[in-house]
């Protein structure tokens, strides 16, 4: 064989060597899961919603049902109301739209369970992995948390006690909080008063007022609402109207 064949076929070797070398380690990698996690206001489910196309899906209010516009339905999901630790975890029943105020639709059975204040209605919603193990809130569970726990799908069950995740303080700061909707800023101030004028004739609510931020921007605001029941009612009929993505604090 001639030196220049040998050369040539060494680097024919190389080059092949590096390729595969390359593919081995680009196959290694994988993309971890994110789950999904939000903070933030359920809707309680009312047939009065369905009727009113507030949300799309129907459903029975004695059963423990969860619908998320995201999350596939089987979803395993923890429901959990941050004021008192108590948790469900069920899986997402049906995919449905509803208002982006929300993070989830629940029923009433489920809300009953966490002990949900409907004027408050803050959850945390996580989604979990599957097959795995839940830790119940007291050993002492009750007949409606132990339906809940035979029906999910688990390996096991813990029993432990939970610290609250919110202190005594900060509830009570949530529960004493107003809340306020802002709807959107404006150059001009007659621009604003206009459209303030507008709403009040449409949704029939008398609480929109405009705030001055700086000298070319207004505020129009909703508000304040004693709680989010009452913020509940606006923000729908503003979302009616063609209003999204409004934003919402606490004074």
């Amino acid at each position: 064989m001639s030196l220049k064949k040998f050369i040539l076929l060494f680097i024919t070797f190389l080059f092949l060597y590096s390729c595969a070398d390359y593919n081995v380690g680009k196959s290694v990698l994988k993309k971890e899961k994110i789950y999904y996690s939000s903070s933030g206001f359920t809707l309680i489910y009312e047939d009065s919603l369905y009727t009113q196309k507030v949300i799309n899906k129907k459903i029975n209010n004695d059963e423990i049902i969860v619908m998320h516009n995201l999350l596939k339905p089987n979803t395993p999901v923890k429901i959990i109301n941050p004021s008192n630790s108590k948790f469900v975890e069920t899986r997402i029943s049906k995919k449905a739209d509803y208002p982006k105020i929300f993070n989830s639709v629940i029923s009433m059975k489920v809300a009953k369970i966490l002990e949900l204040s409907s004027d408050t209605p803050l959850i945390e919603i996580i989604e979990t992995k599957k097959n795995k193990t839940f830790v119940a809130k007291e050993s002492n569970i009750f007949e409606e948390e132990k339906s809940v726990a035979e029906k999910a799908p688990v390996d096991e069950i813990e029993m432990d006690t939970l610290s609250n995740i919110e202190s005594e303080n900060e509830v009570k700061l949530v529960k004493k909080s107003k809340f306020i909707l802002v709807i959107s800023d404006f150059y001009y101030l007659d621009s604003a008063s206009n459209l303030k004028k507008e709403l009040i004739k449409k949704t029939q609510f008398n609480n929109f007022f405009v705030k001055k931020i700086s000298n070319n921007k207004y505020r129009l605001i909703a508000g304040p609402f004693e709680n989010f029941n009452a913020l509940k009612t606006s923000y729908i009929s503003l979302n009616n109207l063609g209003f999204e993505d409004l934003n919402i604090y606490r004074e």
